[in-house]
């Protein structure tokens, strides 16, 4: 005798309806968390910039003051009988270095120097790695204070086209 049992099972109006539904699902879910990702980059890309900022600003002043002022056994200030100070021109934004006396970043041995210089992210990552890809620096040098205080501002943008802003006070004492 048989037995006429019913297979259990799906039909394929149940499956196609169920796929449906999981990617609605799923759309929703990576749209919302796309938006996450994107503020997760944020933090991490200000962190980098911050690190170049700082790096640069370190290289900065850690030069003399004017490209007059005498170091030796006795340090004499620019405006003191080595010569009289000279004077930052207004920044360029088209990374010419205009104070610069000196042709290449390694040689710079004052902070007039860095005046209008503008790197990107190769010059800033180095030749072995590629860490700030997508990074931009350049720096400012004006003169605040006739012959005695020179501000440095080191701008950094990054990949997501924010800004970061670095500024400090070389003195020439």
């Amino acid at each position: 005798m048989r037995s006429n049992s019913r297979t259990q099972g799906f039909t394929l109006i149940e499956l196609i309806v169920g796929i449906v539904v999981i990617a609605i699902v799923t759309l929703v879910v990576t749209v919302g968390m796309g938006q996450l990702f994107r503020q997760s980059v944020d933090p991490w890309q200000q962190v980098r910039a911050t690190e170049i900022g700082q790096g640069l600003m370190n290289e900065i002043m850690a030069r003399d003051f004017d490209e007059n002022s005498n170091v030796g056994n006795q340090y004499v200030r620019c405006s003191e009988g080595s010569g009289s100070c000279t004077t930052p021109a207004p920044c360029p934004t088209d990374g010419s270095t205009p104070n610069a006396e000196e042709s290449q970043r390694k040689q710079f041995d004052d902070v007039d120097d860095y005046n209008g210089l503008r790197l990107t992210g190769a010059e800033l990552s180095g030749p072995s790695s590629n860490h700030y890809n997508g990074f931009e620096a350049w720096v400012c040098v004006s003169e605040k204070a006739a012959n005695k205080l020179k501000r440095i501002t080191v701008t950094i943008a990054t990949p997501q086209n924010s800004t970061l802003e670095l500024s400090a006070i070389k003195g020439n004492w």
